[in-house]
């Protein structure tokens, strides 16, 4: 038996460890292997689940929180025939190391199939965790396409610019390309899941 409380979070990393032993030992093989997949990831409070419920042309597909970092959990959404794969922020919320770890594990475990799409805010430089990720994703030689976040909050003279910059300072990681976007208003959308066929196209 485990002392649990949900309210401090208090012996749930001891329980979710002990149900995982009891998991199947994961063979590598992912019996929905042959459908694409697409990895969201970006640091909380990004938009992520806004722009997955417009990308599906939903309004509450993906539950928007209040709260950043919500999100522990690898979730799976199906838009024309493809996953988008919601990866929990990096950078996020006050949790326990433990548990942190786990999530660490989770996203990095996953970054090793599908094809990614790292969300940036579009008002403000990269974070030092934006940074990170870049660095990740360069190090372990993984192509992205970044989307650019929140452009219904910047001047519409601030578009090419911004999604300029964007571009230079991403490019050197191995970004494929840049998008800038806005859930609240559509902005950028249809493009965007135009690049991402493209790039899931190219195998």
């Amino acid at each position: 038996p485990f002392a649990i409380s949900a309210a401090n979070r208090q012996g749930l990393g001891d329980m979710l460890d002990e149900v995982v032993k009891h998991f199947p030992e994961d063979t590598g093989e992912d019996e929905d292997s042959d459908i694409p997949k697409i990895a969201i990831v970006g640091k909380p409070n990004v938009g992520k689940s806004s722009l997955i419920n417009k990308l599906c042309n939903r309004k509450s597909l993906a539950r928007v929180s209040s709260t950043p970092g919500k999100t522990a959990t690898i979730n799976f959404y199906t838009v024309g025939g493809v996953y988008l794969v919601d990866l929990p922020g990096y950078g996020y919320a006050k949790v326990a190391q433990g548990e942190r770890q786990r999530w660490d594990k989770l996203i990095n475990s996953y970054f090793e199939r599908g094809r990614r799409c790292a969300l940036l805010d579009s008002r403000h430089a990269p974070s030092a965790d934006d940074e990170m990720m870049l660095e990740y994703l360069a190090h372990h030689e993984v192509s992205f396409i970044a989307a650019l976040t929140k452009a219904d909050k910047l001047k519409k003279s601030q578009y090419a610019e911004t999604a300029a910059r964007f571009a230079e300072i991403c490019a050197p990681y191995g970004c494929r390309g840049v998008v800038l976007t806005s859930a609240d208003n559509g902005y950028g959308i249809p493009e965007l899941r135009d690049v991402l066929d493209q790039f899931l196209a190219e195998g």
